[in-house]
Formats: C-alpha cells, structure tokens, sequence
C-alpha cells in the first residue's frame, strides 16, 4: 500500500515563496468567458500580477471537469510549475465535495514521477480533496518489471479558512485513515486470482487484524462441514483451494452500537458448472470485492475508533467447474438450516453471503451492512457508476443517501414481493434464482431478504459495476479495483455514531 506523504500548510505569499514543492495546484470554475480561479489559487495570481486566468485561458484552459493544463512559473514562484484542474460548472455558486475529489484525483495522476505539491484545492474542501489527492495517486505495480514514474510522493494541503488548527488536523487524519482503507481494498482486488485465494486472503486479513489490534477468527473447509456451512462448502467445493469464513471484529471499550458487515468473497468465479463466456472472465478476480471492502471497513473503524463495534463476517470461496463441483439440481443445506435448489452455479454469491448473514445474525448486531458484486442485472439498471441499494425501507434510504453524499452513487431499489414467488423451488425453501431474466437485481436482494434475522436494519449494497473499471481512468479512480463502497461504509459507521 503506497500512499503520499501528506500535510497542512498555510496558504500565504510568505508560504509560496519559501516552499520546497515542484508543482502548486489549482482549481478552476468553467466560466462563461474561459477559466476562473477558485477559492484558494488568489496568493498564486499575486505572483502573476492577477493574470493567471488570461495566461490559462491562452493555453487553453476552460475549467472544464477533471482538465490538466501545466504553467511554468518561470520564478515568478519557487515552485516550477503551477497545474490547473478543471472542477467544472458551480451551481448555484457552490462547489461540491466531489468535484473537489475528482480535480484533486485528475491532479495527483498528472503529477506522477512528481516529488511534492503544493495543493490549494483543499481550501474548497480539505476532506475532499485529501482523499481525491491519495486516491487518484494510486497505482498497482507490484506484477510490473516496469515501474514507471513513481507516483506523487508528498502533498502539502492549504488550511481552509473555515475552522480551527485542531479541526483540520483531525480532517486530515480521518481522511488519509479512509483513503488507506480505499487503497487495501484496491490492493486486494488488483491482486491476480493465482496470489488471492481463500487461504491467502485469509492470511492477509489475519496480518491487518494483528497490525490493527483487531479479533480474529478462520473457519477451515473442516470447522465449516462440522458447523453445516452448506452455501460456502458448495460453491467452494469444486476448487482445489477450499473456502474459509472469517470473523474480523473491532470491539471499543465502550460502544453505543453493533453493526456487522459481511462481503461476498469469490476470489474467482468462472461461474462453475453453469460458466460465463470467455470474454471479460478476467475481471471475475473482482468478484471478492466486497470481501476486501468490509475487511478494509472494520480497519479503519479501529483506526478511527469509532464508538461501535463493528464485526465483517467474510465467506470467501473459489468457484470453479470440476469433478467436485456443486451442479444445478442440488440441494444444499444453508447455515440456519433453510434449504436451496441450486439452478444456476453462477449464483453463487448470494449463497455465500447467506450463510454469512445468519452467522453475523446470532450477534444480534443493530445493523446489517452486506455488500457484493453480485448481479450483472445491477449494471444493466444502473450502469457502471451507480450501486443498487435495498434492504429494509428506512435503512435502505439511509444508506442511499449517505453513498450519494460521498460521490459513490448508490441509489435506492425496491423488493417487490410479486418476485419472490418467481424464486419459488419444487424441491427446497427456495432456488438460487427465477426463471426469468427480469428484475435480475432485486431478485437477488430478496432472496437476501430470506437470510435477514426479523426486525434487523439491513443494507444490501451491490456493487458490480461501481467496484472494478474496466474503461479508462476518471477522476480519482483509475483502472482496475476502485475501492467501493469503503467510503460508503465509513461515513455510514460514522453516522450511526453520531445519531444511533
């Protein structure tokens, strides 16, 4: 895990002059006659003698969302260069808390072989632009012979006006402590399926766990048979590499709340039996995502100490097709002892985090937090960007808004109960799916729903498109595993601290 060597520093022409950066970043409005300065670039104009929009414009910056144009200063500033990035259009006069994130990501990936910044955008928002700035520094290249430039090393952010020393010191702190947590999860998800499998992805939760003064348990294929784990023994039973379930848990010495999280963790799914196309299997070394975001979650909960205790139950398995393999027609016995007709082997997901949440569930948690890759359906209704939220009424839209809040985008889905009959089975409780392509997602979610201890506050968050970018860098996310829904989660922990 690399992140930048990040700081606060004062804004000030005294501040400019003596230092030690290769680059000071600012922002720029989209305006009606070309580029505007932000709030924060005003002691870098001074030093262009108020010009510093008119010699943007003639290189021609706009202001435009997420546009890079670089400015020698030619010792009108010590440092070299100043880098302006667009943060597109205000409204209403505003600028939102991720059009900050994004400039400051589209900045920090310009700025790679780069030393130190100087950066102003966090006079906007300081939280916002640490994180965009940390985030969109990021690279995985840990499989290259190759490096490449080094991403940014250090960043100096400007204290915003608003507030005092010790409040933005506690704002940098939270947000470095959430962007790490984003960048473990990309880690994870970017490591190739040979290297991440059930055992080492256990291996590496037991590290962060003693690293974090977390709990920590590990059920072996073994302790799963004897305790009737028969969703994840399932799905697992076709690999060479057997499943585990972990508990990973931080316990405060005082908490106000529980809350458990559970993620789907398929450390490859080729779909089993039932097997996807060739095409684009590659990216199904995402499908354990959601796994890496709740061990991430439950991290930084102990690194933030939140006043809750916050447990991730894990269940982690390898789905491939073999002599072993579950096959569609089976049976299996979930943990609970409910009972599924297995009709697609490429469900598996939804099998896996089923035994989980019963077992999360005996911890009478307050909240139930549960995150997947887990439909192609929610790309289909939602795109790449946007996560299909559902669970219970109120929780659901709790949760919706605070993931839009963060700029991950979640929107609010229903469960129609029309569609639970379609998940009907003529031999068990229910099958692992309709027989019919329509409403893929929410399916999904209520077959979830029969899992759900009554009466607990749930959230299902599915995040196949959100969690892996297949196309070109954007903003502070580049290719590959983004990360999501961390911040989601984080900001969710933190509101339940704050309003129960």
């Amino acid at each position: 895990m690399t992140v930048p060597k990040l700081a606060l520093t004062e804004n000030t022409e005294a501040a400019l002059a003596k230092t030690r950066a290769d680059v000071v970043v600012i922002g720029t409005l989209q305006g009606e006659d070309g580029p505007v300065l932000a709030a924060g670039a005003a002691v870098a104009d001074a030093a262009f003698d108020g010009k510093l929009a008119e010699v943007l414009a003639t290189l021609g910056a706009t202001g435009k969302a997420e546009q890079v144009v670089k400015l020698p200063t030619l010792g009108k500033l010590a440092a070299g260069v100043v880098l302006a990035v667009g943060l597109g259009k205000a409204a209403d006069g505003a600028v939102t808390a991720e059009q900050v994130r994004r400039a400051a990501g589209a900045a920090a990936r310009a700025l790679a072989g780069t030393e130190r910044a100087f950066v102003t955008l966090s006079a906007l928002d300081l939280q916002a632009a640490v994180e965009g700035t940390a985030l969109g520094a990021y690279t995985f290249t840990e499989y290259r012979s190759s490096k490449g430039d080094a991403p940014l090393a250090k960043a100096d952010f400007v204290n915003p006006e608003d507030g005092t020393a010790r409040e933005h010191r506690a704002t940098l702190k939270a947000a470095t402590a959430i962007a790490e947590s984003v960048i473990i999860t990309r880690d994870l998800i970017n490591t190739p399926p040979n290297d991440l499998f059930p055992a080492s992805f256990a291996d590496r939760a037991k590290k962060l766990a003693e690293d974090n003064g977390l709990d920590f348990e590990v059920l072996d294929e073994k302790q799963l048979k004897r305790k009737g784990f028969g969703g994840i023994l399932g799905v697992g039973g076709g690999s060479a590499r057997p499943p585990r379930l972990l508990r990973v848990g931080w316990k405060p010495a005082k908490a106000s709340k529980r809350v458990a999280l559970v993620g789907k963790g398929i450390t490859f799914d080729s779909g089993g039996i039932s097997i996807k196309p060739a095409a684009g299997m590659d990216h199904m070394t995402s499908d354990m995502s959601g796994a890496a975001a709740v061990l991430a979650s439950v991290v930084l909960a102990a690194k933030l100490k939140y006043p809750l205790e916050v447990t991730a139950h894990i269940p982690l398995a390898e789905n491939l097709p073999s002599g072993s393999s579950y096959r569609p027609g089976d049976v299996l016995t979930m943990y609970g002892g409910k009972t599924v007709e297995v009709l697609n082997t490429d469900a598996e997901g939804r099998l896996v985090l089923a035994d989980a949440m019963v077992r999360a569930a005996e911890e009478n948690p307050d909240y139930l937090i549960e995150t997947a890759t887990l439909t192609g359906a929610q790309v289909v209704a939602l795109g790449n960007r946007t996560a299909g939220v559902m669970g219970s009424d109120e929780f659901r839209d709790r949760v919706a808004g605070i993931m839009q809040a963060t700029g991950e985008g979640g929107w609010a889905m229903p469960l129609p109960e029309e569609l639970r009959a379609d998940l009907d089975s003529r031999l068990a409780d229910l099958a692992n799916v309709t027989g019919h392509r329509w409403g893929g997602m929410l399916a999904a979610g209520l077959f979830l729903k029969e899992f759900v201890a009554e009466g607990l506050p749930w959230a299902h968050i599915d995040v196949a498109g959100p969690a892996f970018n297949t196309g070109g860098p954007w903003g502070y996310t580049g290719k590959g595993g983004t990360g999501v829904p961390v911040r989601t989660i984080a900001a969710v922990l933190a509101d339940i601290a704050d309003r129960g």
